[in-house]
């Protein structure tokens, strides 16, 4: 048996010339599901993630998990059991981790726009909410003075740093996240006066690095920053969320992000951080990077078309099911994910170029552009590899009707 290496120590094994998925083969995966497309999560590799991530970094350090990357209710219910807290955006997937056995004392709500009723049912459940305005500051409070109880809060904050090379920005300049960090010791202060119960800083710079030297960058302005604003602070800091922004390798040419490197740099920083913010439990706060690995995109080969002399794999998957995969949610220059013919990995030719396309009727509908996957035949499966964040839930399913993914984890 051997294995596909995307970021060590994970790997989807191979056997018989078959993608193995936790533990089942393509086609026999495909089987028990019933049909095509779908999503497969791999349990184990998830599990080894937070071992390697759990290995690398300090142990004071709490995990939690940013559920927008992956809001599966079965990946969630296993990550409750494997991290310290979960981080919610929405009501909708506030209701998703209170059926886990996550306490609410480790889930926090974090996003603009947060509405009334979704702030009502946070403060209602107990969990804490990252004021990301003074307007939510103004109707958290209304709404716990309501409802007779005292509301649990972090401020988020805008710092006047970015994290360099991230490939979403959360930082820096004007944002839509958070409260400024030159306006923050003001919020602090009228804070003093209302009946909040303030927790700490939620302080979250970009997504998606692999340079191990930018994270630590940003990881030492937070800390330096935390501790600026804690002095304002209406009560000692009992939590700082150091936000995450580990990234995985997509595109070929992206290396792994070095994580002892993270680890042990972050290892440096934490004693002086300790000492002035004694109180604080200090949180990293992933998603892509606790699932993104562990899972694939499986679609069949419907037909093999030639035009022109370029050959076209038509499968029954798309954009509609993996936008991210077809370049259009957030590369500014499409590249291709890892593909692979599933159930069938190596042939004797390889070096035969086709594009794999879905049914809709757009030119965007665009799965992989020229790669060597020319030896899938027609009923082949055809696997998208880093599909496990930011897939089914961040697709138009909705897009000229056709039938939502299923999504299965497995082993």
């Amino acid at each position: 048996m051997t294995a596909i290496r995307h970021t060590a120590p994970l790997a989807f094994q191979i056997h018989d010339n078959q993608l193995m998925i936790g533990g089942f083969s393509a086609e026999r995966l495909a089987a028990r599901v019933g049909q095509t497309p779908f999503y497969a999560y791999d349990r184990d590799l998830i599990t080894a993630r937070i071992a390697q991530l759990r290995a690398a970094l300090p142990s004071a350090i709490q995990l939690h998990y940013a559920i927008k990357a992956n809001p599966m209710p079965a990946v969630v219910q296993h990550l409750a059991q494997l991290i310290d807290g979960f981080d919610v955006a929405s009501g909708g997937e506030l209701k998703t981790v209170l059926d886990t056995p996550m306490s609410p004392l480790n889930i926090s709500f974090a996003g603009p726009a947060k509405n009334k009723t979704e702030l009502t049912q946070a403060i209602a459940a107990g969990i804490v909410i990252n004021l990301e305005s003074e307007r939510e500051l103004r109707i958290v409070t209304e709404i716990g003075a309501a409802l007779c109880i005292q509301p649990r809060v972090a401020v988020r904050v805008n710092p006047n740093f970015e994290l360099k090379s991230s490939g979403m920005k959360m930082s820096g300049g004007a944002k839509q996240f958070g409260i400024d960090a030159e306006r923050v010791p003001f919020v602090l202060t009228e804070m003093r006066a209302l009946n909040l119960e303030f927790v700490g800083f939620h302080i979250f710079s970009g997504s998606q690095n692999l340079r191990a030297e930018a994270i630590s960058e940003a990881q030492e302005q937070t800390l330096a920053l935390a501790v600026r604003l804690a002095q304002n602070a209406p009560a000692p800091l009992r939590s700082l969320n150091l936000g995450g922004g580990f990234g995985i390798p997509y595109f070929p040419g992206e290396q792994p992000l070095d994580l002892t490197a993270v680890g042990e740099r972050l290892a440096e920083l934490l004693p002086a951080a300790q000492r002035e913010l004694p109180d604080a439990e200090f949180v990293i706060e992933l998603g892509r990077f606790l699932v993104g690995e562990a899972g694939v995109y499986l679609c069949r080969v419907i037909e093999r078309k030639w035009s022109r002399g370029q050959l076209f794999l038509v499968t029954d998957g798309g954009l509609h099911q993996h936008l991210a995969a077809s370049g259009n949610f957030g590369q500014v220059i499409r590249k291709n994910y890892p593909v692979v013919v599933a159930n069938r990995i190596h042939a004797a030719n390889e070096s035969e170029l086709a594009s794999v396309v879905g049914p809709l009727c757009t030119p965007l509908d665009l799965l992989a552009d020229k790669m060597p996957l020319g030896h899938a035949q027609e009923g082949d499966l055809i696997a998208v590899l880093q599909s496990g964040a930011y897939g089914l839930s961040a697709s138009p399913t909705a897009f000229l009707g056709h039938p939502t993914a299923i999504e299965v984890l497995v082993n």
